[in-house]
């Protein structure tokens, strides 16, 4: 199943895609250039904007507009037709250490948004990382939900909302778990390893849900995407061209389409390579719409 190239955009992190049925159109982040990128389906065209501090998640708006974690908390992104992003502070985190960040996020189904957070550099192994939740209620400084990760990543929602998935992508974890997710107050429990990576090519990155409950997870350093059904079994594996593919999204006009995003590691100098990259699959099934973040929850 050959991977296409939609946009060599040579991000240094690219991750959070994310489509937009109404625009016809694929959003995503390059964390550590705090960019904010559209390419239209329709067009081909890339609009780009910058954010004022490194950007690691994106969710939609009900309102319009994009939830967004990034370096000190959750913030309101509107991106204006003129290239410039206005940026409103919704709530801060307080980290444990200075040299933060928060990184995967998304949407429960029910419209809470969600993001963990890491150390900036995973060679020191640092167990600080957390799980926040954001809603319409919160407000000041933000409490995080679950603790005790190092690159939490890899979160994601069955269907009917009542499992939650989340990994660690640090090589020394390499697990996904599953939870219990109670739709009504948005808490998390009963942990269980849901798939132990290790038994499995690449690292545990971002992830994606299919219409049928299966969970799709990118395998950094191996280059493929894996499609684990709702008991943790392997179902199969989809090559994409780059070493360390990032997130995973399903779009296009049926919602047949896995959009992947990519790293292009700082010491990749070859100008042939794809590496940071946004690619597109046909896997032969469908996925959901990304929840929209619900400001009245």
């Amino acid at each position: 199943m050959q991977a296409e190239l939609i946009v060599d955009a040579r991000n240094a992190v690219g991750e959070s895609p994310v489509w937009v049925p109404q625009e016809n159109a694929l959003y995503w982040v390059d964390i550590p250039n705090g960019g904010l990128q559209r390419w239209s389906a329709d067009t081909g065209h890339v609009h780009a904007w910058k954010a004022p501090q490194m950007l690691a998640c994106i969710a939609p708006h009900s309102r319009g507009g994009w939830i967004a974690g990034m370096e000190t908390g959750f913030f309101r992104l509107h991106p204006n037709a003129d290239g410039s992003l206005d940026s409103e502070l919704l709530a801060t985190v307080e980290h444990s250490r200075e040299d933060m960040r928060l990184n995967d996020g998304r949407c429960d189904r029910q419209g809470r948004f969600w993001a963990g957070s890491m150390v900036l550099n995973m060679g020191l192994n640092a167990p600080e990382g957390r799980l926040y939740r954001y809603d319409a209620n919160t407000s000041g400084v933000i409490d995080a939900q679950l603790d005790g990760f190092i690159v939490p990543n890899g979160l994601g929602f069955s269907p009917d909302g009542k499992t939650m998935y989340l990994s660690d992508s640090h090589p020394n974890v390499q697990l996904i778990w599953a939870f219990d997710y109670d739709t009504a107050s948005g808490t998390p429990s009963n942990r269980r390893v849901f798939v132990d990576m290790n038994q499995h090519c690449g690292r545990p990155d971002g992830a994606a849900v299919d219409a049928d409950g299966c969970y799709w997870i990118c395998a950094n350093d191996a280059g493929l995407v894996h499609r684990f059904t709702p008991d943790g079994r392997l179902d199969y594996s989809l090559p994409v061209p780059v070493k360390k593919p990032t997130m995973c999204a399903f779009g296009g006009a049926r919602m047949d389409t896995l959009f992947v995003a990519s790293i292009r590691p700082g010491d990749d100098h070859d100008p042939q390579s794809l590496a940071g990259g946004v690619f597109a699959l046909n896997p032969g099934v469908k996925g959901l719409p990304e929840p929209l973040f619900n400001d009245l929850l």
